[in-house]
């Protein structure tokens, strides 16, 4: 009887191992609790997120998740971001990020990382939106990703899986150029887009690491 409680205790070890969640001495700062929306607030349609198996599920009318909790009393200026991330297949979505709460209508503070591996929008998931723009294709529907922003200074990378998609510096003056005076870097707290009733997305293991 004890070899196979034994096995048991090695493959829940392995499992565990293999976890995407990090460490906490590697400096890494839980964003969600997996329980509930705790530290979120919710846009114009707030019934397009809930929480189901330890992930937030998006899928609703249109509708932005913005992290509102104590951590960097949500104002981040350096820093770097990562989530896992699965699309169902239409689906488009993003990770806002340099943004602040608004009630109406698509943020109109900071960047967004896009979401979207099949939806009729050409710019694919890592894209800065129509900023520097992905067309490649390089996830697929139905399966978990790792999305990474990071931002240091005027400096943005995005990453799928470890891969860099984008890599942006922002050109000094253009907070000077019409219509850029919130589209840029600047601080503040990230949301999760809800695009469209067609649209279903997943969103687990939502960290922060704050960077100098």
């Amino acid at each position: 009887m004890k070899l196979p409680i034994l096995i048991l205790l090695t493959a829940l070890f392995a499992a565990s191992c293999s976890s995407t969640k990090p460490a906490n001495n590697e400096g890494w700062v839980s964003l969600f609790n997996g329980k509930d929306l705790q530290g979120w607030k919710a846009s114009e349609n707030p019934a397009t997120f809930k929480v189901e198996d330890g992930a937030i599920v998006v899928h609703g009318p249109r509708a932005h998740l913005f992290y509102e909790g104590e951590i960097s009393n949500h104002n981040f200026t350096n820093f770097e971001f990562k989530a896992q991330v699965m699309t169902m297949p239409g689906a488009n979505s993003g990770i806002f990020f340099h943004t602040t709460y608004q009630e109406n209508g698509w943020p109109a503070k900071g960047y967004e990382a896009q979401v979207n591996n099949s939806q009729s929008d050409w710019r694919r998931t890592g894209s800065l939106y129509s900023v520097q723009d992905v067309k490649e294709v390089h996830v697929k529907d139905g399966e978990w990703f790792t999305e990474t922003i990071k931002v240091e200074g005027k400096r943005v990378i995005v990453q799928i899986n470890g891969k860099t998609v984008v890599d942006y510096t922002e050109p000094a003056g253009i907070e000077k150029e019409e219509g850029r005076s919130l589209k840029r870097l600047s601080s503040g707290t990230f949301a999760l887009q809800g695009h469209d009733p067609g649209s279903k997305v997943y969103f687990k293991e939502i960290y922060v690491k704050l960077l100098n």
